[in-house]
Parts: C-alpha cells; sequence; structure tokens
C-alpha cells in the first residue's frame, strides 16, 4: 500500500508518533507528508518521525498540489474519517483516483508489536491500581454518594488526579441502572448491599486499558477484586454464571480460532445457564490507540486470532429493571494462549 491518506488522529499517531487535531497525513511511494498549520508546526517538527512536516493555511489545498506535483494516479482512502464536503473539496479538480479501503489502518494495527504490547500491559496496570484508588475511596466515603458524584470521583481516581487521560468516560451503574450495558449515571445512591457496576480504563502514551468489575456494597470490605460475596442469591447466581463465561473464554481461547468461536466459549455458557437472551452484545474488541480496534470478538466475525493480538473478554447478563453483571479483562494472545494483561 504504496499511497494514502490519514485525517484519524490515532492511526496518523501511529505511522509518525505524533498527531493534533488539524493534519492531513500523505504517504506517497516512499516519502510521507504530515500537513499541519502553525499552531502544531513546532511541535510536529520535533516529534514526527519518519515524514516532512509540511506548516500550512490551508491544509486540503496543500495535499493537493503533493498529489498533483508527484502524479499520483491513485490514491487509498477511508471513507469512515472523511466527511463528505471533506472528501468533495480533496477530490474536486484532480485526476487521481480516490480508492476507499475502510478500517485500513486499523487492520494495519491490528497484531501489536512489543512496543505497543509494553505500553498497553502498563495501560492495564495502571488502571487495575486506579481501580483500587476508586474501592478505598467507595469503602470511605461512598456511602449515600450518587452516581454522578460516583462517576466524578471514578475520573479522579482512575486518572490520577488528572496525571491519564481516561479511555472513555467511566460507566457507574447501582443496581437496576446496571441492566443497562452503557448506563447513564443518574441521581441514584449508593447503600449497603447493593450491586455496583464500573466500566472504566485509562490511557498511557495513548494506548488504553479496558476494565469492568461487578462488585457488592459493603462498606466494612470493599473491593473490584474477581471473588465477590452477595448478599441476594440471584445476584450471586448470576456474577457466578458471567464470570465462568469469562473465565472459560479465556481458558480456552487460542491462537488459529476464529474470533467467533471465541465468543461462542462464553456464550454456551451463559446459554447453558438459561440467560442466553439475557447476553446482549459482543464478547469483546480490539484494545490499543482506540478503545474500539480490531479484532471484532462476536458471533460473526471470521478473523482467526493470531500472536499479539489484544481484545476484551467481557460477557454479560442483564435482567431489565433488575440488575447486569459484566466482567471485563484485557486479553493479549501470547504462546497460543489467552494472557489476562
Amino acid at each position: 500500500m504504496n499511497n494514502y491518506i490519514l485525517i484519524n488522529e490515532n492511526a496518523i499517531y501511529y505511522e509518525c508518533n505524533f498527531s493534533c487535531d488539524n493534519v492531513i497525513f500523505l504517504s506517497l511511494g516512499s516519502e510521507s507528508f504530515f500537513i499541519t498549520d502553525s499552531r502544531y508546526a513546532l511541535e510536529a517538527k520535533q516529534y514526527c518521525k519518519n515524514c516532512e512536516v509540511i506548516e500550512s493555511s490551508d491544509l486540503v489545498k496543500s495535499t493537493k498540489e503533493l498529489i498533483k506535483n508527484n502524479k499520483i494516479k491513485k490514491i487509498i482512502f477511508d471513507s469512515n474519517d472523511f466527511s463528505y464536503e471533506k472528501y468533495l473539496s480533496m477530490t474536486s479538480n484532480l485526476k487521481t483516483k480516490f480508492i476507499n479501503k475502510q478500517n485500513f489502518s486499523k487492520l494495519k494495527r491490528m497484531i501489536k508489536t512489543n512496543d505497543e504490547i509494553i505500553l498497553l500491559k502498563k495501560a492495564s496496570i495502571l488502571g487495575k491500581e486506579g481501580f483500587k484508588n476508586l474501592a478505598a475511596y467507595i469503602q470511605k466515603s461512598g456511602f449515600k454518594k450518587d452516581e454522578k458524584f460516583l462517576n466524578f470521583k471514578a475520573k479522579e481516581k482512575m486518572s490520577n488526579m488528572g496525571e491519564y487521560e481516561l479511555s472513555f468516560n467511566p460507566i457507574i451503574a447501582i443496581n437496576k441502572n446496571s441492566a443497562k450495558p452503557h448506563a447513564l449515571a443518574s441521581s441514584k445512591k449508593l447503600k449497603k448491599n447493593d450491586l455496583l457496576l464500573v466500566d472504566s480504563g485509562i490511557k498511557y502514551k495513548r494506548y488504553c486499558s479496558d476494565r469492568t468489575c461487578t462488585s457488592f456494597v459493603d462498606f466494612d470490605s470493599f473491593s473490584f477484586e474477581r471473588k465477590q460475596k452477595f448478599k441476594k442469591n440471584k445476584h450471586q447466581k448470576i456474577y457466578d454464571i458471567v464470570l465462568k463465561a469469562q473465565e472459560t473464554a479465556i481458558k480456552k481461547a487460542r491462537v488459529g480460532m476464529k474470533a467467533s468461536e471465541i465468543d461462542k466459549l462464553a456464550r454456551e455458557v451463559i446459554e447453558k445457564a438459561g440467560y442466553g437472551k439475557y447476553f446482549i452484545h459482543s464478547t469483546g474488541h480490539g484494545v490499543g490507540l482506540d478503545i474500539h480496534e480490531f479484532p471484532n470478538i462476536n458471533s460473526k466475525s471470521d478473523v482467526i486470532i493470531e500472536e499479539n493480538m489484544v481484545f476484551t473478554i467481557e460477557p454479560g447478563i442483564y435482567l431489565p429493571d433488575e440488575f447486569g453483571v459484566r466482567i471485563e479483562d484485557n486479553i493479549l494472545m501470547l504462546n497460543n494462549k489467552a494472557k489476562i494483561l
């Protein structure tokens, strides 16, 4: 793939070790160009690798001039990243053929390098530390705090007081609200014997972590550890099923499987327990510079699992108007087995 154009920040960062919110990246044969405005030019020249930085007040115009001057006949782009207006302005009055190849950057990033794995592992470790800090706060001061305030505290604790950027806005859900996989924080207040679901992650040098814990709320000894003892029998039953589904998928996942087979490993446990219709999302997704990357671990994915792929395994059961349980970890395929990062 010699000639391609990128405007997605993470895709560009992957190519040259720097990005910003106003840039066009152009790869033409053996040459690459980072085209940006005067606000970012100095930093770009400092941090960019393997490309020429071009400062411009009209990025599209400068890009088209480079394409014309190099007599480029064909260039690849990803239509997911381009607005219709941007595409029209980029292609007008150009003889170059723009070839749409969706997700070509994400596909390129699907198998992680050893350096990327080091960063992803660090992100996961720091994310787990964030969960520990949040657990300590909840045990000490979480009583009668509502989901909105706990969401704010999750941002504070997960980011280590702003030291790290979050992978996404945390999900904090108590009891009934946890039956919504992406629940919005409400005014529901935390009390003893509640079920609490927390989904959060941080970025380390732009690489994401993603973890979900479901816990029993006891202010004498609260934790996000995987072993949980609930007061309500139904809470315990559902939790144990979901944990078994996750552990089964992690234990049996192998290089050479289709992604759909890993999804099936988790889904079968939940289906056999009689709750198949309440597992309403895929088993996982790739994690990297983006919080959602390839491979998708779902029932339709024919992607073959390879060494150095990193993805989540996160089965869940969601009982409407009752509660939900999700358990999620970041997984690395290493030496033919799934390893929790």
